[in-house]
């Protein structure tokens, strides 16, 4: 298994070099200038000196060499800056400080390092996609569960239903009717999210529970629709194998037989999905996230978009392509734990 993870993440590196490139071309053919957000007022000479000072008018392999550059080498030291800046082992750190002048590519909204937006975005994201991703799991792998064990019962045939209609209806549907259900006409919780909101006490954490209920029912409908069905699936083949019957046969429990034998082999193909759901959910927030006012990564990404600000847009988009690329690997090595018979050495 070790062998076998080496190997996959040597060749992950050409793998994101390949992406890089092809994200970058096509970004490179996209429509639109920068220089449009500048006001007409601005004189045409001054506006090419503003393109030059952002590399407009190099050749384009200079500018995918300069962005390589930033995005692994400088953006992570604009990281490692802010995540040791409070601790106590960041002076025994090689000094990381970023340098003026050191900056090659940068947002052509902010005039600074794309990792700024990215750090300013991940607690957001990390409050409200990543709690909502867990908690459409923790729902869905039960009901699944259930609903293979019970099928064809009154619950197998609610769960179907809902989670069908909860996997067709878009969030530009789910998130205005849920602000009109809940915060307008009950007034239970807030409309929109307060991303500057800190945490200090419980009158505060209980504001930060309310204002994530919306957003994540909204993303936990999706991800509770999709993977229950995986789930029941799964374990309606393998409740009819013959092991099934011969563990019934030696007189085990069924609880045993169930949440023991069937589980632990319908959770192979579960686990692909729930992994590569990850970084797919947090690309997919972006209509969650601009309908409930979230400045996490997806809004960051939509508001780049609209602006072309291509740097921000290729770093965006290839951090969501290192993480299907980690994910897959993660659930690869979770295939060999979850079914022995599974070796790749």
């Amino acid at each position: 298994m070790l062998t076998f993870t080496i190997r996959r993440l040597l060749l992950s590196i050409p793998t994101l070099l390949f992406i890089s490139l092809a994200i970058f071309m096509l970004l490179q053919l996209s429509p639109g200038d920068p220089m449009s957000q500048v006001p007409l007022t601005v004189p045409p000479d001054v506006k090419e000196k503003m393109r030059e000072a952002l590399g407009l008018g190099q050749p384009v392999y200079v500018q995918y060499w300069k962005w390589l550059v930033q995005f692994f080498w400088i953006e992570p030291q604009v990281f490692i800056d802010w995540a040791t800046a409070n601790t106590w082992w960041a002076g025994w750190l090689p000094d990381t400080s970023f340098a003026e002048g050191k900056l090659r590519v940068i947002s052509w909204q902010t005039r600074g390092p794309v990792m700024d937006l990215v750090i300013q975005s991940l607690p957001q994201t990390f409050w409200v996609v990543g709690m909502a991703y867990v908690v459409g799991v923790a729902i869905a792998l039960p009901i699944g569960i259930y609903s293979a064990y019970r099928h064809y019962s009154v619950f197998d045939q609610a769960g179907t239903f809902i989670t069908m209609v909860g996997f067709s209806i878009p969030p530009f549907f789910t998130g205005p009717l849920l602000i009109w259900i809940f915060a307008v006409q009950l007034g239970w919780v807030p409309s929109k999210y307060n991303t500057v909101l800190e945490v200090v006490d419980w009158d505060t954490f209980v504001m930060q529970l309310k204002q994530m209920v919306l957003p994540v029912m909204v993303l936990a409908l999706q991800t509770t629709a999709q993977i229950s069905r995986y789930m029941r699936s799964a374990m309606l083949d393998n409740l009819k194998q013959d092991y099934v019957r011969t563990a019934r046969a030696k007189g085990l429990k069924e609880g045993v037989v169930v949440m023991v034998h069937v589980l632990r082999n319908s959770m192979i193909p579960v686990i692909t999905v729930i992994a590569l759901g990850i970084p797919s959910i947090f690309g997919g927030a972006i209509i969650t996230e601009n309908v409930f006012a979230v400045n996490g990564l997806g809004y960051q990404l939509l508001i780049a978009l609209f602006a072309s600000d291509i740097p921000t847009v290729m770093t965006f988009t290839f951090i969501f392509a290192i993480l299907i690329v980690l994910f897959n690997l993660i659930a690869d090595v979770l295939y060999g734990v979850l079914d022995p018979r599974i070796r790749y050495d």
